[in-house]
């Protein structure tokens, strides 16, 4: 859809809003919004803000002492988290709340002052989040206040305008957040059948008609009459940090001085990632041989929220060793992305989901992993069954890319369009004649 621009402009001054409609008038944040300071209700639930939206919260790890020091925010309210704003460039840090709830008190509550629309403020606090909240604050963790924002000026239409340009966005961002979601449901639906494709091949083969027998394990059903069944350990040996050989600060050293010692950040959709990685001493890589790794190494999350979470080792390039919340799979008798494909099922990856023994932090025994049964093929079966799931996997993961792309370019749509419409760059008043889009480029 193509929208007009306004007939005159002005300058407005202020870089992030470039030129603005001539009838704009300009005003600064502090006499659009004021702050507000009230304390915690206990009967509130618990919220924060995540990527523009007040969400609830669990409050199952919070006492009531420290909900005593939250500060409430009521539906209709705007939320702003001031702290970190150079540690993370992309999450959205405003939101008009439209729910009751508490938050910590490091967040900046507001509400508007006089007579304007909340959805027209919603949007247009949007897009100066995106475009210059960022660039305010100070010291390490580039915090701010509401005298950083309040100092910032804004140009707004007049009411009647800003709630017209607020239901055009509205209407308009529903239609693509609908886009957004089918593209995230078609998304969804392919890690499903990637998880199918795995846990089909791994427990039946490629053989529909291969004679099948009882495997006597519960969650793996009949097999193929000609396969073997065996516990993990008896596959692979499973190795971990052995306590006494942890590492603290003092062992951790500069690039080029020791070994990477991986963490799970480091495991990324089944593969490792070193981009950002932690080196330890030689000394301390020295000390636990079993632990170094090794091309065809399995990895495997022990503890942590992503225990449970494997990764192949397909190569090494320099040595490497794992951190404590790692175990590593060597010794493996059959073909290790086999194995690999096997921790990757539903069902052993809801195994390892109900053998943890963590109260508060995941955590799984080697020997509960080891004691899980798995049916293996012959050799060569397995070799076919691996090159079949990675053949069917480079499809499901082309057509997710597409799909992760379609899901992109819609957000960059939507920004693009708040952006426009919020800063006087597009005519949606009703009558305007339609022309050649006059969306702005960032």
């Amino acid at each position: 859809m193509s929208f007009p621009r306004y007939p005159k402009y002005k300058d407005s001054g202020v870089e992030w809003l470039g030129q603005v409609p001539e009838h704009w008038e300009a005003i600064r944040y502090k006499n659009v919004f004021e702050e507000k300071f009230v304390g915690a209700n206990g009967s509130l639930p618990l919220g924060s803000i995540s990527f523009g939206r007040v969400v609830f919260k669990s409050d199952v790890f919070f006492n009531e002492a420290t909900k005593a020091t939250y500060q409430q925010v009521q539906a209709g309210e705007f939320l702003i988290n001031p702290i970190n704003l150079n540690y993370d460039l992309k999450s959205l840090r405003t939101a008009l709340s439209e729910i009751n709830t508490c938050v910590s008190p490091a967040y900046i509550v507001l509400k508007a002052k006089g007579a304007r629309d909340n959805n027209f403020l919603k949007h247009q606090l949007h897009a100066f989040d995106l475009f210059h909240m960022k660039t305010l604050g100070a010291g390490v963790r580039q915090t701010i206040t509401f005298d950083d924002i309040g100092a910032c000026q804004t140009y707004l239409p007049p009411l009647p305008e800003q709630t017209r340009i607020a239901a055009f966005l509205d209407q308009e961002t529903a239609k693509i957040d609908e886009l957004v979601a089918e593209q995230q449901r078609l998304m969804a639906l392919l890690k499903e059948k990637r998880q199918a494709v795995i846990s089909h091949a791994v427990t039946k083969g490629l053989n529909p008609k291969a004679p099948m027998k009882p495997s006597g394990i519960e969650w793996l059903g009949q097999v193929p009459a000609h396969w073997e069944t065996k516990p993990l350990k008896a596959v692979a040996k499973l190795f971990g940090r052995i306590g006494f050989r942890g590492y603290t600060t003092e062992d951790i050293v500069d690039e080029g001085e020791g070994a990477v010692t991986l963490s799970p950040s480091n495991m990324v959709e089944g593969k490792l990632a070193l981009e950002k990685c932690t080196f330890i001493s030689w000394a301390k890589y020295n000390e636990s041989p079993e632990i170094q790794i090794v091309a065809n190494n399995v990895l495997i999350v022990k503890t942590g929220s992503t225990f449970g979470k494997t990764a192949f080792v397909d190569r090494v390039d320099q040595p490497m060793t794992i951190n404590p919340q790692i175990a590593v799979f060597k010794n493996i008798i059959c073909a290790p992305r086999f194995l690999f494909h096997v921790l990757n099922t539903p069902a052993i990856q809801s195994l390892i989901e109900i053998s943890n023994k963590g109260s508060t932090i995941p955590t799984m025994t080697q020997e509960a992993v080891g004691n899980f049964w798995i049916g293996l093929p012959p050799h060569g079966e397995q070799i076919e069954i691996v090159a079949f799931i990675d053949a069917e996997q480079a499809q499901l993961n082309e057509l997710t890319a597409e799909a992760q792309r379609a899901i992109d370019l819609l957000q960059e749509r939507r920004t693009a369009l708040i952006s426009a419409a919020v800063t006087g760059q597009i005519d949606v008043r009703p009558g305007a004649p339609v022309s050649q889009p006059a969306l702005r480029e960032r």
